[in-house]
């Protein structure tokens, strides 16, 4: 059997608890170490907490500071000697904890208001060789940096030259982000026919034209994509950038979805940020069509939130920030649920929405080629048990219901 080694030495701030302090920090900052943190600040000034790690810069191992200021971060890189000179010095004079984890040892050192000292280590099993990443890693993005895209030019999002504009960074990141939802669906979409593509709530249409970009310019795939807004204003610009860039099988119309009836089968339906029932009507209508792929992230959901009601609940739903989460949970729960019953195989994933608000959540549906058997009706009964416990009567239950009495919506 393995004997762990537990060391405690208390000392006082002096020449010994230099020479101590010295020893253990030269057994434990090497290349086994894993992570560190120096927390416990004693002094009003200064970072609160420093966060250590090693690094490679330049294909030499090295370690890098990350400390906190207030709400910010900041960075400074070591050589193994120099760190162990800023921990001594810190530790005595700044912080009164540092905790330190490594393949073979892991370490505290403890530091009371009245100068007393207490080093602790312990030494485990070897654990994995520690990996440390390159320093300078770059994220990579499908839509490359320095890569000058146009209509992300006209969008303000990256200058001629491909660079990002600091504030658009985000919005960079977060269209980057979408594509690799779309990545993931590829498999789903034909290559040997057109396919179209229906984006409702467009908006500015940055993800619209990412789509656009990506799907045909970089993939190859023969899209028609249609973007649908209600503001005549957006339309009117969305198709004047479309027309400059030459993207001839990208359209744009001012309207609603429920009431859209350009088209009588798509392939995929993407809705962001569809208020309320909107997005039911959205759903509703991609089951209609029988798309094969759905993305949406859905946007003020209000319906749930003031039909709910339950006893068991109440103690709970008495709250109302609390009430409007749960509601909004049970609103996507209940509506993923139900395409499921429909012969979807349903996810929801985090996406981190393009106005950094809490409305995150991307419904991702794939319309499977088996039939919605027992087991989609069991889950169908679930989830009409649920909705009748809690007095709920979502929008997207009453629409199926309606198409498949054969109405059209």
């Amino acid at each position: 059997m393995f004997c762990q080694t537990v060391t405690y030495r208390f000392i006082d701030i002096d020449k010994e608890m230099m020479k101590n302090l010295r020893e253990y920090l030269e057994e434990q900052i090497n290349e086994d170490l894993i992570q560190a943190v120096l927390s416990g600040s004693r002094n009003d000034s200064g970072p609160s907490k420093v966060k250590i790690r090693p690094v490679k810069l330049k294909n030499q191992i090295c370690y890098q500071a990350s400390a906190t200021e207030g709400t910010k971060i900041f960075h400074k890189n070591y050589t193994q000697g120099q760190l162990i000179e800023y921990l001594e010095k810190e530790i005595t004079d700044h912080f009164g904890q540092f905790q330190a984890r490594g393949r073979r040892l892991d370490g505290t050192v403890l530091v009371s208001k009245k100068g007393k000292m207490t080093v602790k280590t312990k030494k485990h099993p070897v654990s994995e060789p520690v990996q440390i990443q390159a320093h300078n890693r770059v994220k990579q993005y499908i839509l490359k940096e320095g890569v000058p895209v146009p209509f992300l030019e006209d969008l303000g999002v990256m200058n001629e030259k491909g660079k990002i504009i600091t504030s658009k960074y985000d919005k960079f990141r977060q269209i980057n982000r979408f594509l690799e939802f779309i990545e993931d669906i590829l498999p789903q979409l034909a290559r040997d026919r057109e396919i179209t593509i229906l984006d409702f709530g467009c908006g500015k249409s940055y993800l619209t034209f990412a789509m656009y970009y990506y799907l045909r310019q970089i993939k190859g795939y023969d899209v028609n994509i249609i973007g649908l807004d209600l503001k005549t204003d957006v339309i009117e610009k969305c198709n004047k950038l479309a027309e400059k860039y030459g993207y001839e099988k990208l359209h744009f119309y001012q309207g609603d979805i429920a009431e859209y009836e350009g088209v009588s089968s798509v392939d995929m339906v993407v809705t962001l940020h569809a208020c309320d029932t909107a997005t039911d009507y959205a759903l509703a209508k991609a089951v209609q069509w029988g798309a094969g792929v759905i993305l949406s992230v859905p946007c003020c959901q209000h319906e749930v939130n003031r039909q709910i009601k339950n006893e068991m609940l109440e103690p709970v739903l008495q709250y109302g920030i609390l009430k409007e989460r749960i509601s909004a949970l049970i609103t996507d729960g209940v509506r993923a649920n139900l395409l499921e019953s429909r012969g979807y195989e349903t996810q929801l994933l985090e996406f981190i929405d393009m106005e950094h608000t809490p409305k995150n959540l991307l419904i991702r549906a794939v319309k499977t080629q088996k039939s919605a058997g027992n087991p989609k009706v069991s889950a169908k009964n679930k989830t009409e048990r649920m909705m009748k416990e809690l007095e709920i009567h979502p929008t997207l239950d009453r629409l199926l219901e309606i198409i498949e009495e054969g109405e059209m919506i």
